[in-house]
């Protein structure tokens, strides 16, 4: 039996539509066809899909060439097996036939990205950190050979570069090594769709809040580790075990898998749930040597997370809610998180749409009491907020309100203001990656302080979109007295994608 069921179905679709709605008014993102962020949780592209081979036989000129996509290994090039489609440079190379009839096939690929950023009070001024102003630079070439009908391998290389940085972190830099490399298999089983992949991937659920393939920062989140799932009508149930993978930057192919830290869980999906779409899923977070403000030793937490999106008329909405228990050496955790945004479009010219977006993240109220309630962020995607990256997901009330305007169809324009308090003044002010800000813990009003946001994102050509953004951040009280100063940013960036 030839399976026909591919990423792009209705899971995919709806998803693209869910990351589209947030990143216009959430992550500041536009949404163009070859860039959309689809989650790495989504259906595999399976080979030699049925719609591809009918395509072949009928000679119908009609079928449309695939998009370059956010997930390279979501594509589908098969359809360059039909000889009507129309021919574009170097096709040659996106689709080299393996075998008879399309079905196998390699198909190669390659993104490059260049961001200019200047950021003139990172981690706010404090202590001997200084302005800077740098080039990010991120190259990825992939291979992609699908095999007969049920199989795909798929290899990506990465080579990331921070020129001109003071401070170089792991998610600034990797020199060239494999940034996935996995094999799939795809068939039929009983009503629905088993799918199962082993090896080095990503993955990324709903919003990327707080599982991401992180693409913000200039190297991308990747797992070692094995995904399956089963779908059926309108229900899609996952299960994944995976350690993330240890970056260095020493040498070339020098990157492992992560022993101290193991992440693995089950999830469900659901579509038509009234208006949107419902999904959750609980995971094991497990992390040796964890340090926290009010805890250290060997990180167990239970996560439990359950989201609702959806659209009615003119409106949109995502909201997601997680709850975390386990320990932290002897310490227990008790943790918290909610997020949310909701959208209206107007019918008028410039297509302009208002949207407000509301957060908050549990912090340790009480020190030496035996309870850890600082929230794990867990893979962030390092721009929720803005890509300053001045806050982070945890001990934090977040509200932002933001327009976006879209003066033709290849520019958006957004602004955003952004107002932040800490949950709790037991806890400190925190920035990406849990980095707690020095001087804050138990210190302060809860006020952390506004931000402005600018942004905006033209589509250059097809594979081609810049994006300019700005962000000038005004501490609060807390920040202030701990030695911090307002903070700007600006970044510029081109990405290109074959």
């Amino acid at each position: 039996m030839r399976f026909s069921k591919r990423a792009g179905g209705a899971f995919s679709r709806n998803k693209r539509t869910a990351v589209c709605l947030a990143s216009i008014a959430a992550l500041s993102l536009t949404c163009p066809r070859w860039a959309l962020a689809e989650s790495a949780s989504d259906s595999a592209v399976t080979p030699g899909s049925a719609a591809s081979s009918a395509a072949g036989v009928s000679g119908d000129c009609n079928v449309k060439r695939p998009a370059v996509l956010f997930n390279r290994w979501q594509e589908d090039w098969s359809v360059l097996a039909n000889p009507c489609v129309a021919r574009e440079p170097l096709d040659a190379l996106k689709y080299i036939p393996l075998g008879y009839g399309g079905d196998s096939y390699l198909s190669l690929g390659a993104n490059l990205r260049e961001r200019v950023e200047t950021n003139d009070a990172p981690l706010f001024g404090i202590g001997a950190v200084k302005g800077d102003t740098y080039l990010i630079q991120r190259v990825e070439v992939d291979a992609d050979a699908h095999i007969a009908q049920h199989w795909q391998f798929f290899m990506q290389w990465e080579d990331a570069h921070a020129y001109g940085k003071n401070n170089i972190t792991p998610v600034d830099k990797n020199p060239l090594d494999l940034e996935q490399l996995f094999a799939t298999y795809a068939g039929s089983l009983g009503p629905g769709t088993f799918k199962a992949r082993v090896g080095r991937q990503q993955m990324a659920f709903d919003l990327q809040r707080f599982i991401s393939v992180r693409d913000g920062p200039n190297v991308r989140q990747s797992f070692d580790g094995a995904w399956v799932d089963y779908e059926w009508d309108k229900w899609r149930f996952i299960a994944y075990a995976t350690q993330p993978v240890q970056y260095r930057e020493a040498a070339p192919f020098d990157d492992t898998s992560n022993r101290n830290i193991t992440f693995s869980g089950v999830r469900f999906e659901r579509q038509s749930i009234g208006p949107g779409d419902l999904s959750g899923y609980w995971s094991r977070y497990n992390r040796h040597n964890a340090r926290f403000i009010d805890a250290a030793g060997d990180e167990h937490r239970d996560v439990w997370d359950l989201r609702y999106t959806g659209t009615h008329s003119r409106i949109d909405w995502d909201v997601e809610a997680m709850l975390q228990t386990g320990s932290v050496g002897q310490s227990t955790v008790s943790a918290w998180a909610v997020g949310s945004i909701a959208g209206y479009s107007f019918d008028a010219a410039w297509s302009p749409r208002v949207a407000l977006q509301i957060d908050a993240a549990s912090g340790d109220r009480h020190p030496n009491d035996g309870r850890v309630e600082t929230f794990n962020a867990l893979f962030p995607n390092g721009y929720y907020f803005t890509l300053a990256g001045y806050t982070g997901y945890t001990n934090l009330i977040h509200v932002k309100p933001s327009i976006t305007l879209k003066p033709s169809a290849n520019l958006a324009l957004l602004g955003a203001l952004g107002f932040q308090w800490r949950e709790t003044t037991g806890d400190a002010v925190y920035q990406q990656a849990n980095q707690a800000v020095p001087g804050t813990a138990g210190k302060g009003s809860a006020w952390t302080g506004m931000y402005v946001q600018l942004r905006a994102d033209w589509t250059i050509a097809a594979n081609l979109i810049g994006s300019v953004e700005a962000v000038h951040f005004q501490v609060g009280s807390a920040v202030r007295e701990a030695g911090g100063r307002n903070g700007d940013y600006m970044g510029a960036e081109l990405k290109y994608g074959w």
